[in-house]
């Protein structure tokens, strides 16, 4: 008679002593990292802080004690910055060509984005690789040609010049986001759009579009950081009427009048003024920003 063998327990496999060092290995790799991030933290919170608070102090209290609070809140400084600085003028103006050259950006790179992600086409790729081949050459490159076209365009020292300017070296990252965005979005749903009578037109605007929310505000937020910024392509391309000018030109004006004239609290608060705007909109849109970048790579 034969007997039927019982199963026998395993037991546990015990932890060797050579996971431990790769333990403490990975450990000691944490630490490190979370230190420099907190560093990196550091090093961005401090500065901005420190001129909000300054932007709050009398002269006297900057130079005497740089680093210590103020005795009291002197929201002079600001309405000094905006109306004797012209601070509050120059920020209208880039409002206004900010938010031009984002929307003609957007438009334009999301349209080209998408032919270039979901239509097959002769001459497709290299079409392509002509826009994100803009990506390699850098704004001064071309100051000197650029100037000379604007200027002959009739465009010289004029906002729709400079949103014209913006939104074309705009073009180029745009457009390498938002097609590699576009890609990953489902075929069967465009699919079924066209089999239920939408055309082309209505599907990119009422079917896709929304779908790609999260590439477009990130893309969004990454050029209007750029041409909020940029003060390279305004000094040159807007010169002479002051009215016009943009706030990283009234800014640098700012910095070089009050250097001479000392006083250093409307010039904090007129660079506390210029940051306001773009850290709002990083608040604002921080999850949008970070679903965005990680949406192709969760696909």
């Amino acid at each position: 008679m034969t007997t039927l063998d019982q199963p026998t327990a395993t037991a546990p496999t015990p932890v060797t002593s050579g996971d431990r060092p790769l333990r403490r290995e990975l450990g000691v790799a944490n630490a490190l990292s979370h230190g420099f991030l907190l560093l990196w933290g550091l090093l961005t919170v401090l500065p901005l802080l420190w001129m909000f608070i300054s932007s709050f102090k009398t002269n006297a209290e900057i130079l005497a004690d740089p680093w210590g609070l103020p005795g009291a809140l002197h929201l002079d400084n600001w309405a000094r910055a905006w109306t004797g600085a012209h601070i509050g003028r120059y920020f209208i103006n880039s409002l206004v060509v900010v938010a031009g050259s984002v929307s003609l950006t957007m438009l334009m790179g999301a349209t080209a984005a998408y032919v270039f992600a979901r239509y097959e086409f002769r001459g497709r790729q290299v079409v392509y690789y002509l826009f994100v081949g803009g990506l390699m050459f850098p704004v001064f490159l071309a100051l000197v040609p650029l100037f000379f076209v604007v200027r002959n365009a009739g465009l010289f020292n004029t906002w729709l010049g400079l949103i014209l300017v913006y939104a074309a070296y705009s073009l180029p990252f745009t457009v390498f986001f938002l097609t590699a965005f576009f890609r990953t979005l489902p075929t069967s749903v465009a699919e079924a759009a066209l089999v239920d009578g939408c055309g082309h037109f209505r599907l990119f605007f009422r079917v896709m579009l929304p779908m790609a929310r999260p590439g477009l505000i990130s893309v969004a937020i990454f050029n209007f950081l750029s041409h909020w910024n940029q003060f390279l392509l305004p000094q040159v391309l807007l010169q002479g009427d002051e009215s016009k000018w943009m706030l990283a030109q009234g800014l640098f004006a700012l910095s070089v009048s009050q250097g001479y004239a000392g006083d250093y609290a409307r010039l904090f608060a007129g660079l506390s003024i210029a940051v306001l705007p773009v850290l709002a909109v990083y608040a604002a849109f921080q999850r949008q920003v970070q679903s965005g970048l990680t949406a192709g790579q969760l696909k």
